[in-house]
């Protein structure tokens, strides 16, 4: 019998559709795999340039569950980098417009996607239940050294990705042990201050895999001379405690198809890990800097 895959009539049509939904990705892996990757439950914390990629490639390779967390609105400067940030989009919430979009993708996902800030207070909640993996893809340092100490804290296997922004080269991005990691400053912080804020040790630090890049800081332009950021905050939800454009000593340029790679490197990575699928770190030690 051939089965109409356009169809909506059908209970049949709708089981047969959700078959094929995944049907290249089986091929590539496995059935066993799959199952796994069904079973499965992954957070995302941050839905930003890098966040929103990594979520929508964990839905599209058939995660069954899915935690998305953002507090932010979409504002027009989310426009050059971030998966959900169209002109109807504008003024809404992050994790609202994931979860809507995940949904698409498979109607038979869970999705629970808090609009929350991650902090100290919202920790317990926020991680409870505890994901198979989490996904940091968060950008305020304070809110994601806490979130990586509580993944060590908790056993929560933990992919971070560093510093996305200032970077050009979508080549240069790799998956390494967090004290590998090199010509990043946030990844630089985060080593330092765990270690004297919450006695986190190297042996701790080797436990979390970072996506960063490799590519030197690049400083934002001498000729942009924008007053929105910085200054004059135009974003929707600008003014809050947590995370503001003028809280920020300096404001990185980005680029969609760097911060894009770190996303997918970060989903692809999870993604091995749940399915037991194999995979290595693409890493030679250098000095840090």
């Amino acid at each position: 019998m051939k089965v109409n895959l356009n169809s909506k009539n059908s209970a049949e049509d709708s089981i047969e559709r959700d078959n094929f939904r995944f049907d290249r990705m089986t091929r590539l892996v496995g059935g066993v795999a799959m199952r796994k990757l069904a079973r499965s439950h992954a957070a995302v914390f941050g839905l930003g340039g890098v966040g929103s990629y990594a979520a929508e490639a964990l839905a599209r390779s058939g995660v069954g569950r899915l935690t998305l967390v953002d507090f932010d609105t979409v504002c027009i400067t989310n426009f050059n980098r971030q998966m959900h940030a169209v002109h109807d989009a504008l003024g809404r919430p992050k994790a609202e417009l994931m979860a809507e979009r995940v949904r698409q993708i498979n109607p038979s996902i869970e999705v629970h996607a808090p609009r929350e800030f991650y902090r100290k207070e919202t920790a317990d909640v926020l991680l409870d239940p505890a994901p198979d993996i989490m996904l940091d893809c968060t950008d305020n340092i304070t809110a994601k050294m806490h979130l990586l100490v509580e993944c060590l804290k908790r056993n929560i296997p933990v992919i971070t990705a560093l510093g996305a922004a200032a970077k050009l080269d979508p080549t240069r991005v790799r998956v390494v042990p967090l004290p590998e990691t090199f010509n990043d400053p946030l990844a630089r912080a985060i080593r330092k201050f765990s270690k004297r804020k919450h006695g986190v040790t190297d042996k701790d630090l080797e436990k979390i895999i970072a996506v960063f890049s490799d590519e030197p800081v690049i400083m934002p332009h001498p000729g942009h001379k924008s007053p929105l950021c910085g200054v004059n905050c135009v974003c929707p939800g600008g003014d809050n405690p947590f995370h503001s454009c003028k809280k920020r000593h300096v404001i990185y340029g980005s680029a969609v198809f760097v911060t894009a790679v770190f996303g997918m490197i970060a989903a692809g990575t999870a993604v091995r890990c749940l399915a037991g699928l194999p995979w290595e770190f693409n890493s030679t030690r250098r000095n840090r800097a």
